[in-house]
């Protein structure tokens, strides 16, 4: 398989370090949970957690809306559910990567009817000019054309997750 670098490992840690810092200013004092949506974001939280100073909590949910499509069906199914009472807290959802907004954007509803004191989004790359919903990301990372991505967690049919770059899959094109 051919890959082509579209963000650097370089690129993404200092946009994490950034990220991470604004997260430390907006939640001093404040009890935070960041829930990793899985499969495709637990690289992105790990990197971000270790950035973040503060006391925090960490959960995961999985959902599925592309199946081994390229391409979201835009039915998100929820496939594991949080562990954690997040009743009174604040939570901020942890995504890989915004393309049509319909997952993050049912998400987001779902957390708002359980007691969230609040509940924002961040993603270390996001794909606007595909966004199928209003959908405001509060910590937003890498904008990046609306290319097929794998790597920094992201996958084709489970596979490629673990390059360290996000890379387009072929010549780029």
């Amino acid at each position: 398989m051919k890959f082509k670098v579209l963000v650097t490992k370089e690129e993404l840690d200092k946009r994490t370090t950034e990220l991470a810092k604004a997260i430390e200013r907006d939640y001093k004092g404040k009890d935070l949970v960041l829930v990793g949506v899985l499969k495709g974001g637990f690289i992105f939280l790990a990197d971000l957690v270790r950035k973040i100073s503060m006391d925090l909590s960490i959960d995961f949910i999985s959902v599925s809306s592309y199946g081994n499509s390229t391409e979201s069906s835009g039915v998100v199914r929820i496939l594991k559910d949080i562990d954690s009472d997040i009743t009174g807290k604040h939570v901020l959802l942890v995504e890989d990567l915004i393309d049509t907004g319909l997952t993050l954007k049912y998400l987001k509803e779902l957390f708002n009817t359980k007691g969230c004191a609040s509940v924002k989004l961040a993603a270390i790359l996001d794909k606007p000019e595909r966004r199928k919903v209003d959908l405001k990301v509060d910590y937003s990372g890498i904008e990046i054309p609306d290319k097929f991505v794998v790597g920094y967690g992201l996958d084709w049919a489970g596979k490629y997750r673990n390059l360290p770059d996000v890379c387009v899959v072929g010549d780029g094109t």
